[in-house]
């Protein structure tokens, strides 16, 4: 576990030592605020359903951004075999890594609260529904960071690492929004395999341990196939 929180702590404080941090968050607040408030204000309707409906989309391309080169930046440069000299197994690095990209997107997200406290501040705001789509972003931010690890993973450029991590995550979020293309005895099941459907069911207030199964199964399958292919790499 040391080795684990070590790993999560040089990469979270890599973050914020480039711009690239404060790039990307700043992009992901300007939008996820411009589209909030402009439906706010164009509706009048104290809920923080707008934000939640639009998240997954927009985490769809930030967090492989924020990923792209956990992994690819060091294959590239050589500096990976450093850590082949350190008593480290494959598995540490792979969980330290996505804690590290996890624990970005809780404080990408952090700012966006004050959303919901300035709603309460003019109306009266349903708390259940906020609290659940927040349960919902940090569920979701950890399975599209495990993707976008796994992304890094199998390619030095991190340009293709972030098309492939964004990929994954676009087809995850709109699976469920091609339904009407597949047949009536398909359409149960590729609901199910869709990120938007699970996170819509946590963002109305609704803990159903079946979409938290759901996430926790991708960070998990996403997470052994990036063990995989470092462990093949070494």
């Amino acid at each position: 576990m040391k080795n684990i929180l070590n790993i999560c702590g040089k990469e979270f404080r890599g973050y914020f030592i480039s711009p690239i941090a404060y790039i990307v968050i700043s992009i992901f607040l300007i939008l996820t605020g411009w589209f909030f408030f402009s439906t706010f204000f164009l509706y009048g309707q104290t809920e923080m359903r707008g934000f939640f409906n639009l998240l997954p989309l927009t985490f769809s391309f930030i967090i492989p951004a924020v990923t792209m080169k956990l992994f690819s930046e060091e294959f590239n440069t050589g500096s990976y075999e450093l850590l082949y000299t350190m008593p480290l197994s494959s598995i540490d690095i792979v969980i330290g890594k996505f804690m590290a990209a996890a624990l970005f997107t809780a404080i990408m997200l952090l700012p966006t609260v004050s959303y919901s406290l300035f709603i309460a501040s003019i109306g009266d705001l349903d708390w259940g529904p906020v609290i659940g789509g927040y349960t919902g972003a940090l569920m979701l931010g950890a399975a599209y960071s495990s993707i976008g690890l796994f992304a890094s993973s199998i390619t030095k450029n991190q340009i293709i690492a972030f098309i492939t991590g964004m990929t994954l995550c676009f087809t995850l979020t709109l699976l469920d929004k091609m339904l009407f293309f597949l047949p009536e005895s398909f359409l149960a099941f590729i609901q199910y395999l869709g990120a938007d459907y699970h996170f819509q069911n946590i963002s109305k207030g609704i803990i159903d341990s079946r979409d938290l199964l759901y996430f926790l199964s991708i960070c998990f399958v996403m997470l052994y196939s990036t063990d995989l292919v470092i462990r093949e790499r070494k």
